[in-house]
């Protein structure tokens, strides 16, 4: 099972190092320590926790225009023979990407894992939330 480091954890959820240690402290997450002493969640837990998290956003009111390359984690993963349906929780953003199943097995895609969506369209539509 993926190990995730505090500070990555962080950057993933958008946050400080400091809230997620607080989180940590008020049992909200659980963490472990790694081989080599270091603080630890565990990758599962963590997309978990994302997706709860994610879910309970406020709209921020704020003007931006979304980057087209999005690290995350991923939350769940649906496979068939042939194809399949990976989420990736990136910040607030649930991100969901058909492929085929072998692509997932080559990847090494599974809840908990880390992973970047690249999307390209040609078709972009941004809003204005002023």
């Amino acid at each position: 099972m993926p190990q995730i480091r505090i500070a990555d954890a962080a950057k993933l959820l958008g946050v400080s190092d400091d809230t997620v240690r607080r989180w940590i402290s008020s049992s909200a997450l659980e963490s472990t320590e790694d081989a080599s002493g270091r603080m630890v969640i565990d990758g599962r837990q963590l997309a978990e926790f994302a997706t709860e998290q994610a879910k309970s956003l406020p709209d921020s009111g704020s003007v931006t225009s979304a980057r087209n390359r999005f690290v995350g984690l991923v939350t769940a993963v649906k496979t068939d023979a042939v194809m399949a349906q990976v989420d990736l929780q990136c910040g607030p953003f649930r991100v969901v990407s058909l492929m085929s199943s072998e692509a997932v097995e080559e990847l090494g895609l599974e809840p908990g894992s880390v992973a970047v969506a690249i999307v390209k369209s040609t078709n972009v539509i941004i809003e204005s939330l002023e």
